[in-house]
């Protein structure tokens, strides 16, 4: 029948996990086709429409920005919890390797967005090319198949978690603004009741979700950014109802709160002016340092560690496919896109450094692909190149 056509390829990218992934693109293709179309402006206008009432009353990107957002940070912040207490990154010296290598991905790109903008006020976006999206980087090896051994998979999975948590420490550390002591106060109260129940073994979620929700108000009226809140809530949810939680919330994050995101945050006009600003420190600091910063990071701290003897690459990984992980990796988009939007007051610097996101992004992913397709998995579990 026709609509299982349609449904089944659906269905099947799904289970292999790049339906995310590709609704992204198609969120990102739509919203940049629609802002520089002959609705570009209503379509604009639309994201910045006020809902609500009172302290609550914001537009709706704040909304998708400061609220939906915090849902995916609850999402990051149970993977981060689980991978800490049952993962890859729950014995040290296993997750030594993918922590250094992380460091390395966050501190370089930094590094090379500074050298473009040191001195101007587009450097207060050095964190922008520091961060790696989860979803697309993870598509793009499961788009590859059998072409990507296990273990590279696991190490890119480990190392976006840390990567996602040195995110969450730098927005909570730099992107802050004024504090108000009377909500920061209450926030912190409501947290630590939320692990109070905890360490109660209190177990029915419905309770902790409704406190999450009065903890994101006060952290959102408290100055810290209101995604915090989610990881903070995530921190104090009862172990043995992680799994559930992540399972839940995996569909809607990746089928609605992201591509939201997406449609949000890439409503970007092309104009004339814009295109010429490719060239400047702000873009080649946020594209580069994705591009060129990621795997430059990655690789060159991991080449230590192992020169070290501190550690080895994963099985059946040889340098030429670490370095294509290493590309793969500086596929930004969804945290770059939202840190880019926390690090400039002017629509244009926003803009730019969002469209240099996703220039940055897509050429890594290009590069990364390329680097690591050519060859198969042998029956040892090693690379046939």
């Amino acid at each position: 029948m026709p609509i299982r056509r349609i449904i089944s390829p659906i269905r099947e990218l799904s289970d292999r996990g790049q339906l995310a992934g590709v609704l992204l693109i198609m969120a990102t293709a739509v919203s940049l086709f629609l802002s520089n179309s002959g609705v570009g402006p209503q379509y604009l206008a639309f994201w910045e429409e006020h809902v609500g009432f009172g302290a609550l009353n914001k537009s709706i990107s704040h909304w998708i920005n400061d609220g939906l957002m915090a849902v995916f940070f609850f999402m990051v912040g149970l993977e981060i919890k689980r991978e800490v207490l049952h993962g890859e990154l729950s014995e040290p010296r296993v997750a030594l390797m993918p922590a250094l290598a992380a460091l390395g991905g966050v501190v370089v790109p930094a590094g090379i967005h500074l050298a473009f903008t040191y001195g101007t006020p587009a450097s207060s976006g050095w964190a922008i090319p520091s961060a790696t999206d989860i979803a697309f980087s993870l598509g793009i090896l499961s788009l590859l198949g059998d072409r990507v051994p296990f273990a590279l998979r696991v190490f890119l999975t480990a190392l976006a978690i840390i990567d996602d948590l040195l995110a969450v420490i730098i927005i909570a550390a730099f992107y802050t603004g004024g504090l108000h002591m009377g909500y920061l106060l209450a926030a912190a109260g409501i947290f630590a009741g939320l692990v109070v129940l905890n360490r109660l073994r209190v177990q029915p979620l419905p309770i902790y979700l409704l406190l999450g929700v009065a903890l994101w108000f006060c952290v959102l009226e408290s100055g810290v950014h209101a995604t915090i809140a989610g990881v903070l809530l995530a921190l104090a949810i009862p172990t043995e109802r992680l799994e559930d939680l992540e399972l839940a919330l995996q569909r809607p994050v990746n089928y609605v709160v992201l591509p939201l995101f997406a449609l949000c945050n890439t409503a970007i006009a092309l104009s004339a002016d814009i295109l010429p600003q490719l060239a400047s420190g702000l873009a080649l600091g946020v594209g580069l340092g994705l591009f060129l910063g990621k795997p430059l990071g990655i690789v060159g701290v991991t080449w230590v560690v192992v020169r070290l003897g501190w550690g080895q690459l994963p099985t059946g990984v040889n340098w030429r496919r670490f370095i294509g992980l290493g590309f793969t990796a500086g596929i930004g988009f969804t945290m770059a896109i939202f840190i880019a939007t926390l690090s400039y007051q002017t629509p244009e610097a926003v803009d730019l450094a969002k469209l240099a996101v996703l220039i940055g992004s897509a050429i890594s992913a290009l590069v990364g692909t390329l680097i690591l397709a050519p060859g198969k998995l042998t029956e040892e579990g090693g690379i046939d190149d």
